[in-house]
């Protein structure tokens, strides 16, 4: 399970649990941002079968948004875990 001297090896059954659980979080993060940019910026009418001209705008916009936003999220947060303020860690 180790090896000689470095880090400890991770299992197939470890990758697979780690492989499933990132295509969970990615799925949760699409279906999210498919709901609050649908709900946002689409007519609730449904109109026109194409999208118009401002709802492709405010589609492009919130998932320009949402991305920045969680990327910026993500970036604070491992600067908490890094410096140990994270979890109530000092």
């Amino acid at each position: 399970m180790f090896g000689l001297g470095g880090a400890p090896q991770i299992s197939s059954e470890q990758k697979l649990q780690a492989a499933e659980a990132e295509l969970d979080m990615v799925t949760g993060m699409f279906n999210q941002l498919v709901d609050q940019c649908h709900s946002k910026c689409i007519n609730k009418s449904y109109g026109d079968s194409d999208i118009t001209k401002q709802e492709a705008l405010c589609l492009d916009r919130c998932v320009a948004k949402y991305f920045d936003t969680n990327v910026q999220v993500g970036e604070h947060m491992q600067k908490l875990g890094q410096s140990g303020q994270f979890m109530g860690r000092k």
